[in-house]
Order: structure tokens, then sequence, then C-alpha cells
């Protein structure tokens, strides 16, 4: 499958890259069907946010135009796409000018089992808190190791994600995915301004529901208070929504409001 560096075919890159030695960069993970990628102005949109907050330059434009290219030759897939600050030297000094590098990787679409969408899956309690650091809050940055920690901390079929809390003991996200969940009519998800990744299906789904007439809220969520919901829905820009059936002892059953956005986050993945 294809992979570019800097808008060329490539896989070779530099040993001083700062993604590497640091992490020092952000990605983005895209579904790509009938050659188009799904969601890329929100994917661009919070990849731009990110540079701004890590002053990494880039040119969007540039960007945008190689992700339709790479899009249009991978066909159908995943693309990902990585943005570092570039190469440095040895310290944490950010090297000035930052010359930033661009990289696309393309893998197959994940053959997740059919029943993660119809019947629902479990969530294994993750013991990995998420630490608070709002200057990092909401970007998907290259640092994953917490998210790392919490996967390896299941290894069975029965539970398809984790539920990852913080260090406060509030409801932030899935090791791979947002939470929602339904109470009183209301739609919530977790306030992600300590820690957590803002996802792009996450903020779609929000809108999508608005939309509708639906009264959404972005705050804290205890533990409690989604054990105690009327629907719970996990999301991400790879499979769309997921429904919740169960955490340890509770469960909770597949309702018509996860339903509706799960059609709709299929129709936005199917571009």
């Amino acid at each position: 499958m294809p992979s570019w560096i800097d808008g060329r075919p490539g896989e070779l890159v530099p040993i001083r890259d700062r993604g590497l030695a640091y992490g020092d960069g952000l990605f983005e993970t895209i579904a790509v069907s009938g050659g188009k990628p799904s969601l890329l102005e929100r994917h661009l949109a919070r990849l731009a946010d990110g540079c701004v907050r890590l002053d990494i330059p880039l040119d969007l434009s540039v960007v945008r135009a190689e992700v339709l290219a790479f899009s249009n030759e991978l066909g159908a897939g995943v693309a990902k796409l990585i943005v570092t600050r570039g190469d440095g030297l040895r310290g944490y000094a950010p090297p000035q000018p930052a010359l930033s590098r661009r990289i696309l990787q393309a893998s197959p679409r994940p053959a997740y089992p059919a029943a993660n969408a119809e019947q629902g899956v479990r969530l294994f309690p993750c013991a990995t808190r998420l630490a608070e650091q709002p200057l990092l809050a909401g970007m998907k940055h290259l640092n994953r190791l917490e998210q790392v920690l919490a996967r390896a901390e299941w290894c069975d079929a029965e539970h398809a994600e984790g539920l990852m809390l913080d260090t406060a003991g509030r409801v932030i996200e899935g090791v791979y995915s947002n939470v929602f969940l339904l109470k009183d009519g209301i739609l919530l998800t977790a306030d992600l301004s300590r820690c957590g990744v803002a996802g792009v299906m996450r903020a779609e789904l929000l809108a999508q529901a608005a939309s509708f007439g639906m009264r959404c809220e972005v705050r804290d969520i205890g533990l409690d208070e989604l054990l105690a919901a009327d629907e719970v829905f996990l999301c991400n820009s790879l499979y769309g929504v997921w429904p919740v059936s169960g955490l340890q002892g509770h469960g909770w059953p597949v309702g018509p409001l996860t339903r509706k956005l799960q059609a709709i986050a299929l129709d936005l993945l199917d571009c």
C-alpha cells in the first residue's frame, strides 16, 4: 500500500525527526472510501488547531491537496496523516525555523466483528488514568503512551474497548474512541479541556444531534452517572458508532438514539 513523505512516495524518515525523538507532532486517522477521505475538513481543522497550539508550521492547502491525491490513489482503506516538527539536533529546544514533515501511510480498513455494531460491545475498566494537561488536551498528538498502557491491560475477546478515566475519576473516553451517554433525553459527552482527544466523529455527532433538536451537553461526567445512563455508545472516525452493552456488572440496551446516530455515521464514512 502507498506511503508518502512530503508529497512523494517514500518509506524512510530521517533518524533526527523530532516525531521519533519526542513525539513532537500530530496525526489524523482518516477513513477512505471510493477514493475520497471522510470528514476531511474536520480532520484538517483539528490538525491546524494542534499545529497552532504547538507552533508547528503547516501549509494546510498543501496538506489538503496531498490527502486528496493520496486517497484517490488508495481507493479504499485508512490514510494516516502524520505531521512532525521535522528534523532537529539533540535537546528539547525546537529548531528555529522548524521545517515540518508530512507523512501519509495507508492500511486496510479494520475488519471489526459485525457484532460490535449490531449487539454492542463490553468495556474493560482500565486502571490506567489520563493525566491532566490542558496545554495538550483535545489534540491528537504523537505521544499516546497512556493509551498503549491502557490497551495492554486486556487481551480477551470479551472486551472490544476500554473505558479511561482521569486522575480525579471522571469519565473521559475510550482507549481509541469517544464516549457518549443519553440520560433523561440529554445527550452527554465528556469535557476534554483537561485531557483526552477531541474526536472528529464526536464533533460531527454533536452537530448532527443538535440539528434535529437533541439537547447536548459537554461537561464533566462521573462514573455513577455513566452507570445510570439510558443509552451508552462509542464513536470514532473508522467504525462510526458502537453501542455499549456492558461494563463489569452493568448493562445498557441498544437504544433508538444510538441507532439513529449510528446510521448517520455510516453514511458519513461511506462518503
